[in-house]
């Protein structure tokens, strides 16, 4: 699968990872799904804050920023993205990272710029769907395995319904901006990476241009690809 050859490779990379991200871009290989953990049963005040975090997403049309990325085994990279509904991302990984990963509405692109080769899937089938459309329905979309408050921050811990995705996805918020402002992924393998945000700036209108790739000249194509 290529998905799996792309994440060994970028964990691999002595600067950084790409592992964080590419677990949100994970399609199944079409085996058996994983098995689903317990549903939390909610406070009223868990409830609320699972209604803020989706209220969030709902109401976020753009957003960039800069984050730090810490893969399973301590690699850092940094790098700064742009955000903007409905589709549209870019993380671009700072040198020496090779790596460009860009959603243009249709395909999530990822572009190793230093070897000129590229990965590309169809977003309709990666959980970015989710993050990226403009109105987002957890019920649907989600199981919401704990919610907790502490020092300021809420965060709250997902894991795909329909078990497409295996792994668990935890989104940290601030509670007094009701910012985004760290998720961990922890993947079906147990491999925990973290991203935090910073220097965060919404209801910005990055240049068009951002979302848009030269596909290198050597591709490998991801799943599906038409």
């Amino acid at each position: 699968m290529v998905i799996t050859r792309i994440l060994r490779a970028t964990t691999d990379w002595r600067c950084g990872v790409l592992a964080g991200l590419l677990a949100l871009l994970a399609v199944t290989a079409g085996g058996p799904p994983a098995t689903a953990a317990q549903e939390a049963r909610l406070t009223a005040d868990q409830q609320a804050a699972v209604q803020r975090m989706a209220s969030y997403f709902n109401q976020l049309r753009s957003l960039q920023g800069e984050f730090v990325q810490i893969g399973p085994r301590g690699q850092m990279s940094k790098g700064v993205f742009y955000l903007k509904k409905p589709g549209r991302l870019r993380f671009e990984y700072a040198p020496p990272n090779p790596f460009l990963v860009v959603s243009d509405g249709d395909y999530v692109i990822v572009n190793n710029r230093k070897s000129e080769e590229a990965d590309y899937y169809p977003l309709s089938q990666t959980p970015l769907r989710m993050v990226l459309a403009n109105d987002i329905d957890l019920g649907d979309e989600a199981r919401v395995l704990d919610v907790n408050s502490r020092d300021g921050y809420t965060s709250v811990t997902l894991e795909d319904r329909n078990m497409l995705v295996p792994g668990q996805l935890t989104v940290v918020f601030d509670d007094k901006t009701n910012e985004l402002r760290q998720w961990i992924i922890v993947d079906g393998n147990g491999n925990k990476t973290t991203i935090s945000l910073t220097k965060l700036a919404s209801g910005v209108n990055p240049d068009p241009s951002l979302f848009k790739v030269k596909i290198p000249r050597k591709i490998e194509t991801g799943p599906d690809r038409r």
